[in-house]
Parts: structure tokens; C-alpha cells; sequence
């Protein structure tokens, strides 16, 4: 299975957020709901959790 990458520094912020997580999708769309909500004060919705599964991409393979 591909991993997937939510990376924060491709969505717009004003705070300039840097994280990366890298996971399963289901992991990562998780993960980042969470963050969006704790640090960005995003509400969790799931058309918050749909913009951010479209964000994900795939981690570059190992050695690439």
C-alpha cells in the first residue's frame, strides 16, 4: 500500500505551520483533522476531512 503525505505547508496559513504527516491514508486524514482542529482552530466537519484527503499525495518512494 502507498503511503500518503498531508503537508501543511501546501495549504494556506497565516501561522506558516511546517508539519508533515505520512502514514496510511486513513491514519494521515486523522491525524491532520486533528492538528486542523487543535492548532488551526478549524472545525471537524467532513467537508474538512474531504479538502484534506484531496490534499494528500503519495510519499516518494525510498531512494527517490
Amino acid at each position: 500500500m502507498t503511503r500518503k503525505v498531508a503537508d501543511c505547508r501546501k495549504a494556506p496559513s497565516e501561522s506558516h505551520c511546517t508539519l508533515t504527516i505520512t502514514g496510511e491514508e486513513d491514519e494521515v486524514v486523522r491525524a491532520a483533522t486533528e492538528h486542523a482542529v487543535s492548532v488551526h482552530q478549524h472545525e471537524d466537519t467532513p467537508e474538512l476531512r474531504e479538502m484534506i484527503r484531496g490534499m494528500l499525495e503519495d510519499e516518494p518512494a525510498p531512494g527517490t
